[in-house]
């Protein structure tokens, strides 16, 4: 007991541990309420459609946000590291023209995406999604899209300046009001069409208040005249494309071979099939998301961190956050192995029971990835972008030509080991060579 309360003693004079988990309580308390809100819409809009329908509209939303994503060069990273480094050491010149460049790059290729997204719209209907009638909601998310021209830009500028209360109330708002017009479907036998819109309007208030946010507290934290910064005060201008290409690659793997699942359940079966892999992954990541504000919290503070070769505080906050990642996890598991079957049993007379097996199969492969949910965050502080890169796309490549093989004649299951299989093994191989390369340089510092 001395021991544990000396630890406890030792953990609340932790400044930068206090500044993370009151940064993570914002984000917490927001994602406390979407945790509750987003299965209120999800189980809503998934009993209301049954599970054709919700296949559909899982595939649509995804399909626009793959298409943005395969365009997008992650600029909150970008900016986090690069912006957040230059503040830090009070570069506000040089950080402002970061920011600047990152809001131009990425509301071009938001516009671009749209186009892409529209020229592919009546392919991906009839191939991927299975049904002709998805074309004219594509097109409509793809307008969406417009209005989060500067989305991962903004919501950078707000966590480098410590606004994480701004993102949360956005986020708050966000699902408050899908939630409560899924609600309004449900109960007046609303159609696919009312749900959808529910969802893009959503989406649609984020994107313009995380803009309008950023507008806020821009000038307070870059100068007045941060607009004005010219390009040529840019940093390394190689090494910044680098880093953009880099990540974008990343985000391409990533979504190729993580993020587009329920698209790929719809190409190689049906979208019956896709509904059960929806909801099954939308519970998976309903339930794990309360280590998701903790990944936005930590990483400026391990940029800072590495910036000012701050090695033993960035040791300490590591330990820290991986042991309460664990600790939640185990919870999670717990209470889906004893909950999860009895409540799909009673929920729309057991609709959605096919899905079970998907959630705990789904289940070992997040939590592995969430337990050092930390490891690509250091590579980037790190400017070792390239390593996770080159290590998803390894395992990645194994896993999707696996799919080819086994998701047809063995179904979404199959599907899902694989997934489970890639986390598992790139989170600790990533894992791996992050701790390397932070002990080379804390090594090499201290010879």
């Amino acid at each position: 007991m001395k021991q544990l309360g000396a630890l406890w003693k030792t953990w609340r004079q932790d400044r930068t541990l206090g500044t993370v988990l009151r940064n993570t309580g914002y984000l917490f308390s927001s994602n406390s309420i979407a945790m509750i809100l987003s299965p209120i819409q999800g189980f809503l809009a998934a009993f209301l459609l049954g599970p054709a329908n919700y296949g559909v509209l899982g595939m649509i939303i995804l399909l626009g946000s793959t298409v943005n994503r395969l365009l997008s060069f992650r600029m909150n990273e970008l900016v986090l590291k690069y912006a957040g480094q230059d503040l830090a050491v009070g570069n506000r010149q040089r950080a402002a023209a970061v920011v600047k460049a990152a809001g131009l790059t990425e509301a071009l290729t938001s516009v671009f995406a749209t186009g892409i997204l529209a020229v592919i719209a009546p392919w991906a209907a009839r191939v991927i999604i299975k049904d002709p009638q998805a074309v004219p909601y594509i097109l409509v998310y793809g307008v969406v899209l417009l209005a989060n021209l500067v989305t991962e830009t903004s919501t950078a500028v707000l966590q480098i300046g410590g606004h994480f209360r701004s993102q949360a109330a956005l986020n708050v708002l966000q699902y408050g009001l899908t939630t409560t017009l899924v609600v309004i479907a449900y109960f007046t036998s609303g159609g696919f069409l009312f749900v959808f819109a529910a969802y893009m309007l959503g989406k649609l208030v984020y994107g313009v208040g995380i803009a309008a946010a950023a507008a806020r507290w821009i000038k307070p934290m870059f100068g007045s005249e941060w607009s004005l910064a010219a390009f040529r005060d840019l940093p390394d201008r190689r090494a910044l494309a680098r880093f953009a290409v880099s990540t974008n690659l990343s985000g391409t793997v990533n979504m190729v071979i993580r993020d587009s699942e329920v698209l790929w359940v719809g190409y190689f079966l049906n979208k019956t099939e896709a509904g059960y892999y929806n909801f099954a992954r939308n519970v998976v990541i309903g339930v794990m998301m309360p280590i998701t504000p903790m990944i936005n919290a930590l990483f400026p503070e391990m940029s800072k961190f590495v910036a000012r070769r701050d090695w033993q505080p960035l040791r300490s906050i590591l330990r820290r956050t991986t042991a309460m990642a664990l600790v939640y996890s185990g919870l999670v598991a717990g209470a889906l192995a004893l909950l999860g079957k009895p409540v799909l049993a009673f929920l729309k007379n057991g609709a959605y029971l096919p899905s079970l097996p998907v959630v705990f199969i789904l289940l070992l492969g997040y939590a592995a990835a969430n337990i050092v949910f930390w490891n690509r965050a250091i590579m980037l502080s790190f400017d070792r972008p390239n390593a996770p890169l080159l290590i998803t796309a390894a395992v990645g490549v194994v896993k999707t030509a696996l799919l080819f093989v086994l998701v047809r004649p063995y179904g979404m299951t199959a599907q899902a080991w694989l997934l489970s299989g890639y986390f598992v093994i790139t989170s600790l191989w990533i894992t791996w060579r992050a701790l390397a390369i932070f002990r080379q340089n804390r090594e090499s510092e201290a010879a």
